[in-house]
């Protein structure tokens, strides 16, 4: 564990040094991610609920990793949203607006899915190496994109944007948030 911990601090030294060209709100979402994500979801047990919507705090844990997976290319979906209204996703993206409460992205079935980790440790170690993961991929190419099933080709910035208001509002639905973004 010592050595996960040293690599991490490491690979976050790097990552900080590399996209230091960011606006100051990219660098505290990224940070944010980085340090404090964890932290507040690990005050969780598996199976709580949440104040609205289907999926219990483990079944969260592995929505939240899955779409860390999208954001480095290691899950596709394809394109859902018609080209014509990206900018209006775009102008989403960047805006202060939250995601509604049960909102659902076109590509997730009605039911939450399965749990395909043992315990809630088990699923927040592998979020915590999605998110290791997705900083890596984006190290030496912040410009590079991937494919985000609704909001089309984002780069290393959109997707910290994307990210951050998407975890916000997981912690949210499970009371461990209640400020605005």
């Amino acid at each position: 564990m010592k050595f996960l911990m040293r690599y991490v601090k490491k690979l976050i030294t790097e990552c900080d040094n590399s996209f230091s060209n960011f606006n100051i709100m990219t660098v505290e979402k990224s940070s944010f991610l980085k340090n404090d994500f964890i932290p507040l979801i690990k005050k969780l047990k598996g199976d709580d609920k949440g104040n609205w919507g289907k999926m219990n705090t483990q079944q969260m844990v592995e929505h939240v990793a899955d779409f860390f997976k999208v954001s480095t290319g290691k899950i596709y979906f394809p394109l859902t949203t018609p080209a014509e209204h990206l900018p209006k996703f775009k102008e989403f993206l960047w805006s202060d607006k939250e995601f509604r409460e049960n909102t659902k992205a076109a590509v997730l079935p009605e039911e939450p899915l399965p749990l395909r980790t043992s315990n809630m440790q088990e699923a927040i170690t592998n979020l915590e190496m999605d998110i290791i993961s997705f900083f890596e991929f984006f190290k030496d190419d912040p410009a590079k994109t991937t494919l985000h099933p609704a909001f089309g080709e984002l780069n290393f910035e959109e997707w910290i944007q994307l990210h951050h208001k998407h975890v916000v509002h997981h912690l949210k639905q499970f009371g461990l948030m209640y400020t605005k973004l």
